[in-house]
């Protein structure tokens, strides 16, 4: 189901959660809801529709990843950028890492580890920031 994207900055200031195998329907409805705003977002939070548990859902192409209770494991190289969010107005300045290792269960809840870089690394560390209360 596509939900509604939060813009209350309050709510989204609000660290999230641990994810369970509950919240499978949360994942469901976040993949929907990042399909449908596809062209203007990359990867969302559970927080963004309401829901303050750790999950996000990032769009590295052709198909969409979800991503239970995710960690940052190693990051290397930094650059500063400039992002946009869905739940917010305007550019922010972030600091990011070009490479990234995550730790996190995915949508059959087995652990996976995984290196990402460029883009797809800069959109998933912007949605754990999500989870952390950090708004860019």
């Amino acid at each position: 189901m596509i939900r509604p994207v939060i813009r209350d900055v309050m709510f989204l200031a609000r660290k999230s959660g641990p994810a369970d195998r509950s919240d499978t329907m949360t994942a469901q409805d976040l993949f929907d809801t990042l399909q449908a705003n596809r062209d203007r977002c990359a990867g969302m939070a559970a927080n963004m529709i309401g829901v303050s548990k750790r999950i996000i859902v990032v769009n590295t192409g052709l198909m969409g990843i979800i991503m239970f209770n995710p960690v940052i494991l190693r990051h290397d190289t930094p650059y500063d950028t400039m992002e946009g969010c869905l739940s917010l107005d305007g550019m922010r300045p972030a600091r990011r890492y070009r490479n990234i290792e995550v730790e996190y269960y995915d949508s059959q809840w087995q652990r996976r580890r995984q290196k990402f870089s460029g883009y797809a690394a800069q959109v998933i560390q912007h949605e754990i920031d999500h989870l952390n209360g950090i708004i860019i």
